[in-house]
């Protein structure tokens, strides 16, 4: 298909994206408002404060999920509405969810009983989570938000990163967004800078991707589920952009940039288990890829 990739890329959304998709897109690339987005994502919201009906497309079922919450406070923020009454209510919602230690689970007990990506499992009594809560904690932090919830979130959040050793790709971006966001600066910096250490020595991040295919996968990962760094530093001003020389930042960027399939969209690396799953991912990915590339100044057309 010709064209720039931000083209391909609206043809692609046009015909495959949700809704939601579209009006981000048109938000973020076409001039749109952001009422329509915010409206759109109105459509997830549940009476008890969280977001459900799918928005995270691996898990199925109308019920409330920390997860869909969590992608809900991020279209917000991209947006510039992470603020005022529909954060309170969500803060609200965040605290009935929490664990004994203040902090959220992968998954709510709730969903049992609808389909659910068989690499998230579904347990009565779910531990505290970093993978949920460090990008809700890191976000609410950068948003200026202060609610109760985030003291005893935010301390959970500060150990689970200090005590970070063995570890993996989607554990770290989580940290990453929390050490992104949290207003300690100085105990972040020391944090990501240790982390980022700890990400090169366990080799979670290919920083050639010609050599890709020899790289190791993450245990309970895809085939081919490769972390690159543009993955952990999605925008220039992100902590984990100083674990990566301007080489291995440009080869990663030159990667994103090339892996715009023949329709337009940006393909996804993680598992595949039902077919409606890849649809409703691929235009989530692509509005995500256009974004990075633009905050590095990389040409996608206009």
């Amino acid at each position: 298909m010709a064209g720039t990739p931000l083209s391909r890329a609206e043809h692609f959304i046009w015909l495959t994206a949700r809704v939601l998709e579209q009006r981000r897109f048109a938000h973020h690339f076409l001039g749109g408002g952001a009422d329509p987005v915010e409206a759109a994502l109105t459509a997830y919201l549940n009476e008890d404060g969280g977001y459900g009906h799918a928005l995270e497309p691996d898990l199925r079922g109308p019920v409330s999920q920390p997860l869909h919450t969590a992608h809900a406070l991020r279209v917000l923020d991209s947006i510039g509405r992470c603020g005022g009454l529909r954060v309170e209510r969500v803060c609200r919602y965040l605290t009935a969810v929490s664990t004994h230690e203040g902090a959220l689970p992968a998954l709510h007990p709730s969903i049992r009983g609808y389909p659910v990506a068989p690499f998230v499992p579904v347990v009565d009594d779910p531990p505290s989570d970093l993978l949920a809560t460090g990008p809700v904690v890191g976000l609410l932090h950068r948003n200026q938000v202060w609610h109760a919830w985030l003291f005893r979130a935010t301390d959970f959040c500060w150990a689970a990163v200090d005590a970070l050793d063995k570890t993996h790709p989607y554990e770290v971006q989580a940290a990453v967004a929390f050490l992104d966001g949290v207003p300690d600066r100085a105990r972040a910096e020391a944090a990501a800078d240790r982390l980022g250490r700890l990400v090169r020595d366990q080799r979670l991040v290919v920083l050639d991707p010609r050599e890709a295919d020899g790289h190791p996968v993450p245990p309970g990962y895809a085939p081919g589920e490769h972390h690159f760094p543009h993955d952990y530093a999605r925008v220039p001003g992100s902590l984990a952009r100083r674990w990566f020389t301007d080489e291995e930042m440009s080869r990663s960027l030159d990667l994103l940039a090339a892996e715009q399939d023949e329709d337009g969209g940006w393909p996804i690396r993680w598992r595949r288990w039902a077919p409606g799953t890849a649809l409703e991912w691929r235009p989530i990915v692509t509005v995500e890829a256009l974004r990075t590339l633009r905050a590095y100044g990389r040409p996608i057309g206009g």
